[in-house]
C-alpha cells in the first residue's frame, strides 16, 4: 500500500521545492530578484483618503484655537485626509472626554487633542489607543505615556525664559531692578502653561533675584471672567509693575482690563501668549508695547499631519525624522526636552520650529 502513493509523495515533494526556490528568488538579498524595501514599506501604507483626523482644541471660538484649526484644514485639504474640528466652548476636561469619546465610536483614525489636564484625559485616551486610534497631542500635553506624539511649541525653559525677557525688555538694569510681578493664566492645571511659569520662576530667582511675585491668577480660559480678574489684580496690587499672562484668553482679558482703568504700558507692563489678531488694537493704542507666540496655524498644521502619519500606518522611533509638507523636517525627541521622566521608543516630542515677539513694527505681518 505505501508503494502504490510513493510516486504521489515524490511528485508533491518536487512542486514544493520548485515553490521554495521562487520564493527565495525573490526575497530581500536574492542573487536574482532585488526588492525595494521602501516601496513595500509604503505599499502597507493606507490611501490619505481612508484616514480621518479629529482635532480637538482646548475650547473652541478663542482665536488661538480657531487659527490652528484654519493650519490643521489646510494641510488635511492638501494631503486628501479627513480633519474634523471638534470641542466645545467650555475648557473642560469633562467636554473633552466626550469628544474623545465620540470619535472612538465613530471609528475615526486619529486624535489631535490640546488637552485641558495632564492627567483627566487618560482613560478616554486608553480606550482610543486599545480600539486602535492613533493619539496625538499639540499646545498642550498628557501624560506621555498615554499618546505617541506631542506636538510642542518649545520647551518649558525656552518659552519661560521668553516671558521673563519680555518684561525685562521693558525694565532699566532689569537684573537688579526690584519690581513685583504677577503670573495670570487659565489654570492650576493644564499642562503646558503650568510648565512655562514653573521654567520662568526658575530663571526669575536664578537672574533677577529682586523681582517679588505677589500673586498668580487663573481666569478658566473664559474672556469675561479674564476681564473681571485683570481689574481685580490692578485694583488690588496697587504697586504692581508687570503682569505676565501665558494664555491667549488671559493677555487680551488682562490688556481689556488695563485699558477699562485708564492703564497703559507707561503704567503697567503687561506681556504673555496670544494671537497678533486678538492684541493688534492693543498694541497700537499703547496698552502694551510686546508679547509673543508663534505661528498657531503651523502647530494646527503639525499637530493634524503627525496624527495622520501616524494613522496612515507609518511607525517611528525617538530620532527618526518627518517630512511635513509646507513646513519641513522635524525630528522626533525624547520626552524628556519637556522634563518628563516617561522614557520610551515609541513615545516622543516633535518641536515647532520658531518663536516670536510681537511689536508695533511687526504686528501687521502677521494675520492669525
Amino acid at each position: 500500500m505505501k508503494k502504490k502513493y510513493l510516486p504521489l509523495l515524490l511528485v508533491t515533494l518536487m512542486i514544493f521545492t520548485m515553490l521554495s526556490g521562487c520564493a527565495k528568488d525573490n526575497s530581500v538579498g536574492s542573487d536574482n530578484v532585488e526588492v525595494n524595501t521602501e516601496d513595500a514599506t509604503k505599499a502597507k501604507l493606507l490611501d490619505p483618503s481612508d484616514v480621518s483626523v479629529v482635532f480637538i482644541p482646548k475650547l473652541t471660538g478663542n482665536m488661538f484655537f480657531e487659527s490652528a484649526n484654519v493650519g490643521a484644514q489646510a494641510i488635511a485639504q492638501k494631503v486628501g485626509f479627513e480633519c474634523k474640528y471638534d470641542g466645545t466652548t467650555n475648557a473642560t476636561v469633562a467636554d473633552q472626554v466626550q469628544v474623545i469619546n465620540s470619535a472612538v465610536n465613530q471609528g475615526y483614525s486619529a486624535v489631535a487633542v490640546s488637552s485641558n489636564s495632564p492627567d483627566g484625559l487618560n482613560e478616554a485616551l486608553k480606550s482610543a489607543a486599545d480600539a486602535g486610534i492613533k493619539v496625538v497631542t499639540w499646545d498642550s500635553d498628557v501624560n506621555p505615556e498615554y499618546r505617541s506624539l506631542m506636538v510642542s511649541q518649545g520647551t518649558p525653559e525656552q518659552l519661560g525664559r521668553m516671558l521673563v525677557d519680555m518684561v525685562a525688555e521693558q525694565i532699566d538694569d532689569a537684573h537688579n531692578a526690584e519690581i513685583n510681578f504677577a503670573f495670570f493664566y487659565s489654570s492650576p492645571t493644564v499642562t503646558d502653561q503650568n510648565s512655562w511659569v514653573d521654567a520662568a520662576k526658575a530663571y526669575v530667582a536664578s537672574d533677577f533675584p529682586k523681582w517679588n511675585l505677589v500673586t498668580t491668577e487663573y481666569g478658566e480660559s473664559d474672556a469675561q471672567k479674564s476681564i473681571q480678574v485683570g481689574e481685580s489684580i490692578l485694583n488690588t496690587y496697587k504697586d504692581i509693575d508687570a503682569i505676565i499672562c501665558p494664555d491667549s484668553t488671559a493677555l487680551p482679558g488682562m490688556a481689556q482690563a488695563a485699558k477699562n482703568l485708564g492703564k497703559n504700558a507707561d503704567d503697567v507692563i503687561i506681556t504673555g501668549f496670544a494671537t497678533p489678531s486678538s492684541m493688534r488694537d492693543f498694541i497700537k493704542d499703547g496698552t502694551l508695547k510686546q508679547f509673543g507666540l508663534w505661528d498657531c496655524e503651523v502647530q494646527g498644521a503639525m499637530g493634524a499631519y503627525i496624527a495622520y502619519w501616524l494613522a496612515v500606518g507609518n511607525e517611528f522611533v525617538v530620532g527618526d525624522k518627518i517630512d511635513i509638507p509646507t513646513i519641513g523636517t522635524v525630528e522626533i525627541m525624547p520626552n524628556s526636552v519637556l522634563g518628563y521622566d516617561y522614557l520610551a521608543n515609541d513615545s516622543g516630542i516633535v518641536l515647532m520650529p520658531e518663536r516670536t515677539v510681537f511689536d508695533i513694527e511687526n504686528i501687521d505681518d502677521y494675520n492669525f
